[in-house]
């Protein structure tokens, strides 16, 4: 729809044309004005050489550049840019005989010294065509790394909007699986109406409270984080008893460390639910420490191979979280011995 401002835009653009062309002409009456002082026959011959200009111009800028040279249609540019540049050399090879003829009525003396030569003629008119076929040819670079900037950021934020919601996917996968053996645990207890149960359940409080608030967070510190394996480990010894042996070492954790949430527990997790008893007890050892790049976490329990349907819902989504969260800022090594799994994992913290 045509409306004011397009009126406006288009009416701006005809006067900087106008005003631009108005500068070509002084241009030609200065430069053929040399060493001449008819200005009538100078003013003449530059107002008939302002078409062939102005005609050659727009044929570049507007055609051949855009249709032919932006779209990498080399020959067809060439040959056509060569057919324009014959046909405005004849016309210019015309005006030389306008002022000759019309102009100076067959007297060669009567010439303005420059408009005698062919070559300063067509030097004048293809200069001005040049040197807007260039500011032509810049501009539309300028907009077409404009474009691929904006398509570039475009793709982008669909690439980060896909990667949000695969990882809430991921998430909420995580967090079914997470209570389901949590509140398994609780049920057990609850049967045998254990002492141990006021416990377990502000224990179960204090995870769901981080599940529900702190693991829609990109980051959490990693305090927080060995916080709240504390707890699960706390709710398993509960379930174990005798039976579990695990030890958890934290060296050299840093206060402004950071990490996922719910990026670690998923693997402790699996110790447990996977684990295989050794003489009646779950032997797991856990290590995590870090330095001021790096965080380095490795646990190992008694293994038992685990059916080909259950292959842990949580150990593959922690692998696909590490993937959108930490790709080529992280190693993941599991190893299977005969009695043993051992998982290491290797990030770059935040």
């Amino acid at each position: 729809m045509f409306t004011l401002q397009f009126f406006l835009k288009k009416f701006g653009q005809l006067v900087l044309h106008i005003l631009f062309w108005c500068g070509v002409l002084l241009f030609y009456t200065y430069f053929f004005g040399f060493n001449n002082s008819n200005f009538n026959y100078v003013l003449s011959f530059s107002l008939f050489l302002m078409p062939i200009t102005i005609a050659t111009t727009y044929v570049f800028i507007y055609k051949l550049i855009p249709e032919y040279l932006i779209t990498k249609q080399y020959i067809r540019f060439g040959f056509y840019s060569f057919c324009t540049i014959t046909i405005s050399t004849y016309l210019i090879v015309i005006s030389v005989f306008y002022g000759l003829i019309y102009l100076s009525n067959f007297e060669y003396a009567n010439m303005a010294p420059i408009s005698r030569s062919l070559l300063f003629v067509a030097t004048a008119v293809y200069l001005v065509v040049i040197i807007v076929s260039a500011f032509k040819l810049l501009k539309l670079n300028l907009k077409h790394t404009e474009k691929t900037k904006k398509l570039e950021t475009k793709i982008l934020e669909t690439q980060l909007k896909l990667k949000e919601q695969e990882l809430n996917y991921l998430k909420m996968q995580i967090h079914p699986h997470f209570l389901f053996n949590t509140l398994n645990t609780m049920y057990g207890f609850a049967l045998k109406k254990a002492n141990e149960t006021p416990e377990m359940i502000l224990k179960l409080s204090n995870l769901l409270d981080y599940l529900l608030y702190q693991v829609d967070k990109p980051f959490v510190l990693l305090t927080t984080e060995i916080n709240h394996i504390k707890d699960y480990i706390e709710l398993e010894k509960m379930r174990f008893n005798d039976t579990l042996n695990i030890t958890f070492n934290c060296n050299n954790i840093s206060e402004t460390a950071k990490v996922a949430p719910m990026l670690l527990i998923p693997f402790i997790e699996n110790s447990f639910k996977h684990g295989n008893l050794n003489k009646g007890v779950l032997n797991i050892k856990i290590d995590l420490s870090c330095n001021t790049e790096n965080l380095h976490f490795y646990i190992e329990n008694n293994f038992i191979k685990p059916e080909a349907h259950s292959n842990g819902i949580g150990l593959e989504n922690i692998k696909k979280r590490l993937d959108l969260l930490y790709k080529g800022n992280y190693t993941l090594t599991i190893n299977t011995t005969e009695n043993l799994f051992k998982v290491n994992l290797k990030l770059k913290h935040s």
